[in-house]
């Protein structure tokens, strides 16, 4: 594999500037392997080695804060305490829908405990007037403990008027339906989350079609000879992070400061500029250990907002920790979606067209689409998704492990298996007809031989009453880059090595992903490295969403580090009277390439240092091939991440139950870090996205808006009993794009694993489950059915 590139140098451009050609490793290890030559900046390190050449890089490497994880010394935004600091509550709506027309907040603000009092829910303002679901902000107060803040709260006396809400999504679209949204109150948006048009039609609670597509879909169906359609339906699923949303906020005269549990530092830092017109010089977020996130603490949120403004009125510090009810009715969730996936095809495999329509409900707000995975996964020349969001009065989602793609892959993953039956074909064969990705291909391949692919039986065929079946499915996710991440590298007198960044570790492994990058590059151990992050005084770091962490910041880490590097050979090289060129960092030390005995230790050089320490700051190259698309500071790399899934069931037919006995998880993310960890993230998906298809569901009582489930004992989640063997594969896929060629991998670990059951309980079965979750009740359901055709209505 070979993509030659011709530098074009100016005549201008001195020599040391000038860019450089360099050959990089490409291809699949273990499948093809070649080199792909890349022309890159001068101060970008040389390419690194395929991982087997390599020393801590591509490493199994203990997380370098477990120890502290596990005996409590890590410190957590829950054990922030500052001298004087309050308490905050919020009083929250009652009813989904109902204007204010008098808050009283007098008596609250008279209790000698309490310091500060803001009312949200402002009757003369008409964009905060009208509260549009149950547990809507509507005041907050800041008091000397928790139990004087919720007494406050009940001093809080608010005049509402009632009014007609909808709380079904179905319910939502038909005509007449009560209006969640007036004029004011519509809010802008993709139903997939992207920039949208503001033109989007509105009618009544329905906001949309947004309209994709390619060729004409009407001549691909008139040239198909098959065709097969169907409905699915997914349900909300809540982010259920193990550590609730949690914010100190600390407002000074001489500036703010702000420990948040975040998974962006920097965007919450230009978020609390913005919102309380401060310098972001005058603005600092600091985030110590995460317990997850999975998209719903990407910004800085109703919550995060009014804990700095009772800071300001109050003049202290002002904590405030959602409890799990608020957790669950107001910090997000994935979207529940309703999609038809229709589908021709010639009689060989060949896709002629692909139709989607999908309506998805986030509530009040938008954002819930189906994503690219029908649009980008498979080769079809006629194409076409029309996504809707629909309004209902309930908590807003927002963005969740995968987002949009995760549903999406529910149904045509299915859609696809239809389809494969209707041809008569191997699921897998068909997939490699129809699939251009060299990677899933060998994902496939692995996977099959691993789960048995070949004693797969037909749908339904078990006897007895517990009957066995095997599925799989595909990932599709881009390779987000982010652009403003950037990372500092020092080394003193005494030789120990530091880095630091403002990137957050939300408990994927951020700290020991840096340490083992910038270890590879002086020749230490992760150990050996001290990790400073989390802090928006250090140099910007990207968010940790969207799978892009380990893409944006280990190339920075690896430039900066390499800078540094540099600098001690140079020293070195006038000690031992050699070319700098001529040493290697090696075992901690710096060595004499071509006679290994002669060398110096990292810290006698670095004793010799004329000042305290040296350092860099480095910043996120683009992708050496260029980015397919860039939109500010984010961008996609060329290629995009796959995945494929096989899960083996076992369904009891007599109680409806369904039992995950193995995953295997063929997964990519370009260059693999540290095995260990990306085996961990891997299991994660598998489990979320085992819960999903199982288990998860919010309720809401239709006669009252509310939530039955807002707790972590009704709203089911999978738990240890529920866990199968989960048997994870990481390829490696060199692209050459960076100076790591790393990218993520938390999105597609997900995304794949809620279809590749339903094909699995399909398989033992032989009746299509088109809707999550696949409760016992649901299995029953079904199989008091005729079993399912192509069609559902």
């Amino acid at each position: 594999m070979t993509d030659e590139v011709t530098p074009e140098v100016a005549p201008d451009v001195a020599p040391d500037v000038a860019p450089r050609v360099e050959t990089f490793a490409a291809g699949i290890v273990g499948v093809k392997l070649g080199t792909v030559a890349r022309q890159i900046a001068p101060d970008e390190p040389p390419p690194l080695p395929p991982n087997d050449q390599l020393s801590v890089i591509g490493q199994p490497v203990p997380r370098v804060d477990g120890r502290a994880k596990v005996t409590g010394a890590m410190r957590f935004t829950v054990d922030v305490a500052m001298p004087g600091m309050l308490h905050a509550r919020i009083l929250r709506s009652p009813l989904p829908h109902a204007r204010v027309r008098r808050v009283d907040s007098s008596a609250a603000a008279r209790l000698p405990w309490v310091r500060a009092v803001i009312v949200v829910a402002r009757p003369d303002d008409p964009a905060h007037a009208v509260l549009r679901y149950v547990g809507a902000p509507v005041a907050a107060v800041a008091a000397v403990s928790p139990g004087a803040a919720e007494e406050a709260l009940r001093l809080i006396h608010v005049d509402y008027a009632p009014q007609p809400f909808i709380a079904d999504m179905d319910a939502a679209r038909a005509p007449g339906a009560p209006s969640v949204h007036d004029a004011i109150s519509l809010p802008a948006g993709h139903p997939s989350g992207w920039p949208a048009p503001q033109d989007l039609p509105v009618a009544g609670n329905v906001r949309g079609p947004a309209i994709s597509g390619r060729g004409d879909i009407a001549t691909g169906f008139a040239q198909a000879e098959v065709i097969v359609e169907g409905e699915y339906r997914t349900e909300v699923q809540t982010h259920c992070c193990l550590e609730p949303h949690a914010i100190v906020a600390d407002w000074r005269a001489d500036g703010l400061t702000v420990h948040m549990s975040t998974q962006f530092t920097a965007g919450v830092r230009a978020e609390l500029a913005e919102a309380f017109n401060l310098p972001l010089s005058r603005v600092r977020v600091v985030v110590g250990g995460m317990g997850g996130g999975f998209g719903s603490k990407s910004s800085l949120g109703t919550y995060g907002y009014l804990a700095v403004a009772l800071s300001r009125a109050a003049g202290l510090p002002v904590r405030l920790v959602l409890d799990r009810e608020e957790e669950q009715t107001d910090a997000g969730n994935r979207p529940a979606t309703w999609q038809t996936v229709r589908i021709g095809a010639r009689r060989d495999g060949t896709l002629t067209a692909l139709s989607v329509v999908s309506y998805g409900t986030a509530g009040v707000a938008v954002g819930a689409g189906i994503g690219n995975f029908a649009e980008q996964t498979y080769v079809c020349p006629n194409f076409r998704a029309m996504q809707h969001d629909v309004f209902i009065n309930a908590g807003p989602g927002c963005a969740m492990r995968g987002p949009g793609n995760t549903p999406g892959a529910f149904a045509l993953e299915q859609a696809i298996d239809d389809l494969a039956e209707r041809l008569a074909l191997d699921p897998i064969a068909l997939r490699d007809r129809i699939d251009a990705s060299p990677v899933r291909r060998e994902e496939r391949r692995i996977g099959a031989a691993r789960i048995g692919w070949g004693q797969r039986h037909a749908p339904g065929a078990d006897p007895g009453p517990v009957k066995r079946g095997i599925g799989m499915a595909q990932s599709l996710w881009m390779a987000n880059v982010h652009l403003n991440a950037a990372c500092a590298v020092r080394i003193v007198r005494d030789g120990s090595v530091t880095v630091m960044s403002g990137i957050q570790d939300i408990g994927t492994g951020t700290r020991t992903v840096l340490a083992q990058t910038v270890a590879e590059v002086f020749g230490l151990r992760a150990e050996d490295i001290v990790v400073r992050i989390g802090d928006t005084d250090f140099p910007a770091g990207p968010p940790s969403y969207g799978s892009r962490a380990t893409a944006s910041i280990t190339p920075p880490a690896r430039t900066a580090a390499w800078h540094v590097l540099r600098q001690l050979c140079s020293e070195a090289a006038r000690m031992l009277n050699v070319g700098a060129d001529d040493l290697i960092a090696r075992e901690g030390r710096l060595i004499v390439r071509d006679d290994p005995a002669r060398g110096l230790a990292l810290a006698e050089v670095a004793a010799r240092l004329r000042t305290e320490g040296i350092g860099a700051v480095a910043a996120r190259s683009d992708d050496y091939g260029g980015f397919r698309r860039r939109m500010g500071d984010a961008a996609l790399a060329q290629q995009d991440l796959g995945g494929v899934q096989f899960a083996a069931v076992a369904v009891d037919t007599e109680t409806g139950i369904v039992r995950v006995e193995r995953v295997v998880a063929v997964q990519d993310c370009g260059r693999p870090i540290n095995p260990l960890l990306l085996e961990s993230q891997v299991q994660g998906g598998v489990l979320m996205g085992l819960s999903y298809a199982l288990f998860e569901n919010r309720i809401l009582d239709q006669a009252t808006g509310r939530m039955v489930n807002p707790n972590l004992e009704q709203y089911k989640l999978a738990g240890a009993a529920d866990s199968p063997e989960i048997d994870v594969v990481i390829l490696e896929n060199y692209q050459g794009q960076s100076a790591t060629d790393a990218y993520g991998i938390a999105e597609p670990a997900n995304i794949a694993t809620a279809p590749a059951i339903a094909n699995a309980v399909y398989n033992a079965i032989g009746v299509r489950p088109r809707s999550l979750p696949m409760t016992p009740a649901a299995i029953l359901h079904l199989l008091g059915k005729s079993p399912a055709g192509s069609r559902v209505s």
